[in-house]
């Protein structure tokens, strides 16, 4: 795949970029096929098990597709005290979709984690690099009707 060829050119190939070339692969194409773990395994001349395991274990490697709009929505303390739960939950209703899925359409994923670094705007969400704050449900069914 010349994608993967271009990703994996500038690195040198040795096993301690293992984390770098999973975080650049994801970064390029969205998220780490099975492909790309396997012609990662490879380029760094690493057993394919040990690329599964350290994808598999670090929280920040999707395995499937994400949307075209990525909709997260802080669950921090801050958040979650000013009704982030609320706020998820019209986005689902809105978009159909559940914490973790893409809709079938591949449009949009939504995502709940641990804190966005926005405690005062809470509760706030970000939908691709555009943070929105303050928000409630009003506000996430104006916002949402724009994308």
């Amino acid at each position: 795949m010349q994608d993967l060829d271009n990703i994996l050119s500038s690195f040198e190939g040795k096993s301690g970029e293992l984390i770098p070339v999973l975080q650049k692969i994801q970064n390029e194409l969205g998220y780490l096929s099975e492909e790309a773990m396997l012609r990662a395994a490879e380029f760094l001349n690493i057993p394919e098990s040990k690329v599964f395991g350290v994808a598999s274990f670090y929280s920040q490697f999707r395995f499937t597709p994400t949307g075209r709009n990525k909709i997260t929505v802080c669950e921090g303390t801050a958040c979650h005290v000013k009704g982030a739960k609320g706020i998820k939950e019209e986005i689902s209703r809105i978009k159909g979709i559940e914490d973790g899925e893409t809709s079938s359409c591949m449009e949009y994923t939504l995502e709940g984690v641990a804190c966005i670094g926005c405690c005062a705007l809470a509760p706030c969400i970000t939908i691709n690099d555009d943070v929105h704050g303050r928000l409630d449900k009003k506000k996430v069914s104006d916002i949402l009707k724009e994308i």
